[in-house]
């Protein structure tokens, strides 16, 4: 897909407020070339690979931009904020509540993304922001090969990927913990919540129907901000602290 459309059709997601009562233009932000040439490989593998294995039930291009990329952008946006002035990005992390603060996101921030499954929302998060070290947790061995080679072939570093259940990952703990679209969604929410250290932030994408119960299972975290996602009429993203 073209670089120009991809920016087109994913503007909804880098333009929608991440603050109440500010405006879009405070808000809005740019990707750069570079990016949306990584986001044009990425689409080409992705629909390359769904011929041979089930990485998404989205086959059109478009809806794979705004449907995974879209979203997986929007809470890139949230969780590290910058703003754009000319297509080169500054720090701009002062008061969007649930952020990762600007103190540990100019030091090395790992992020851990639970279920990757196609690599979202972890992926587009690491082109987002190339910063962060990014854990996939993928327990299907033919996707975690996926993201390997996405990994390999958009020339991302500090990205590694473990091939097991996240039952089993036994490495450091991480800022942020993201989650979106897992099976066994009861169960798999407090492992997730548990790899997340104290005053670190779990970002979840899901449905408004399942914030209630994800509340309930995360008894040691305060939830700071809950969104909703750009043309979805049920899809939010919910953003807890831990607290201890």
């Amino acid at each position: 897909m073209e670089p120009a459309r991809i920016a087109e059709l994913l503007q909804p997601f880098l333009t929608a407020p991440l603050k109440p009562h500010h405006s879009e233009s405070e808000e809005s932000a740019v990707l750069t070339s570079e990016q949306l040439k990584y986001i044009s490989t990425y689409i080409e593998l992705l629909l390359r690979w769904n011929a041979r294995i089930n990485l998404t039930a989205v086959r059109q291009p478009e809806e794979i931009v705004t449907r995974h990329f879209g979203e997986s952008l929007f809470a890139a946006r949230y969780l590290f904020p910058t703003k754009t002035r000319w297509g080169r990005p500054e720090a701009d992390r002062s008061e969007v509540e649930g952020a990762v603060p600007a103190e540990q996101s100019s030091a090395r921030t790992r992020l851990i993304d639970v279920g990757s499954g196609a690599g979202f929302p972890g992926l587009p998060i690491k082109i987002w922001a190339p910063h962060i070290d990014l854990t996939l947790i993928e327990s299907n061995q033919k996707r975690a090969t996926f993201l390997r080679e996405v990994s390999r072939m958009l020339t991302l570093m500090n990205v590694d990927v473990f091939s097991g259940r996240v039952e089993d990952y036994r490495n450091p703990l991480a800022q942020v913990v993201t989650l979106r679209a897992v099976e066994r969604f009861e169960k798999a929410l407090p492992i997730a919540a548990s790899l997340v250290v104290p005053g670190g932030r779990l970002a979840l994408l899901i449905g408004e129907a399942q914030l209630a119960c994800a509340q309930d299972l995360t008894p040691s975290f305060a939830w700071t901000a809950t969104l909703p996602v750009p043309l979805s009429s049920r899809r939010i993203l919910a953003i807890a602290v831990r607290e201890s």
